[in-house]
């Protein structure tokens, strides 16, 4: 279904009934990324599966500023509003993850827990922001340079995916597959406008956070492991799970551990 907020075409994934859970992909995903999981999530919950700025079926502004994640966390408050929904469970990955954050820094009141799988609160300095976004718009160019084959081709080959390359091949083409069904204009401007370098820091104020909180990392992620410990001790109510044998996307590496810890948080909270 399609839902139009804020003047963009958001495309979303809805099924299930009961207390709202709210799924957000990360760079190069789409609400595909959930498709394994909601069949047996939507007989809990109704589960929203949002395609986000430039990815999948969601439109893709030209302006970068439109990206930021200030804006893109109103726009899921809007999405929810439409949807009649006062609060949900908002699960996000590496950038929904970022994003699924600053929703909750933004309108508390509307995240019931929060799950963040691989992801960071942002840069600490000004300095780190800096040298993001000049990463970022290189990564940008090249995109726009050599198109989006090229550019996946070496996304997935980064040493951050590198557990990956263990997976059954259908397992690894059905991510590919995923990447390369998105807009590369899309994912050029996400760069520039939802990148860690552009976004707020949200270290100062996690200790903040209201709601019950699920950190997941896989053992092999060494970067996002040490990130999820650091939150996990500046958060109040928060839980960290360390994901054996897998890297920095769980819910694809380990998907049967993943679902167990998801599943087992939020019953834990009725």
């Amino acid at each position: 279904m399609y839902c139009e907020v804020n003047g963009v075409r958001y495309h979303l994934q809805e099924s299930g009934t009961g207390e709202a859970l709210l799924l957000l992909h990360g760079f190069t995903g789409s609400s595909e990324s959930w498709r394994r999981f909601i069949p047996a999530w939507s007989q809990r919950y109704r589960t929203i599966a949002v395609d986000l700025l430039g990815h999948g079926k969601t439109e893709a502004p030209t302006d970068p500023a439109r990206y930021r994640m200030e804006q893109a966390a109103a726009d899921l408050t809007a999405l929810l509003d439409a949807l009649e929904i006062n609060s949900a469970h908002v699960l996000g990955y590496s950038m929904g993850g970022r994003l699924a954050m600053s929703l909750a820094m933004s309108a508390p009141q509307r995240v019931r827990s929060l799950i963040l799988e691989s992801s960071s609160p942002g840069l600490r300095t000004q300095e780190e922001r800096a040298a993001r976004i000049r990463q970022d718009e290189a990564l940008a160019q090249r995109i726009e340079r050599e198109g989006l084959a090229p550019f996946v081709a070496y996304w997935e080959n980064l040493p951050l995916f590198a557990s990956v390359r263990r997976l059954p091949e259908d397992v690894q083409l059905a991510l590919r597959r995923q990447r390369l069904a998105n807009s590369p204009a899309g994912l050029a401007a996400s760069l520039r406008g939802m990148g860690t370098g552009t976004q707020p820091s949200w270290w100062e104020y996690l200790h903040q956070l209201p709601m019950p909180v699920l950190l997941i990392a896989g053992e092999e992620d060494e970067k996002f492991v040490r990130i999820a410990r650091k939150m996990h001790a500046l958060i109040p109510h928060s839980r960290f799970e360390l994901a054996e044998h897998a890297g920095h996307i769980v819910h694809v590496e380990v998907p049967d551990i993943f679902d167990t810890m998801v599943i087992k948080f939020l019953t834990s909270l009725q």
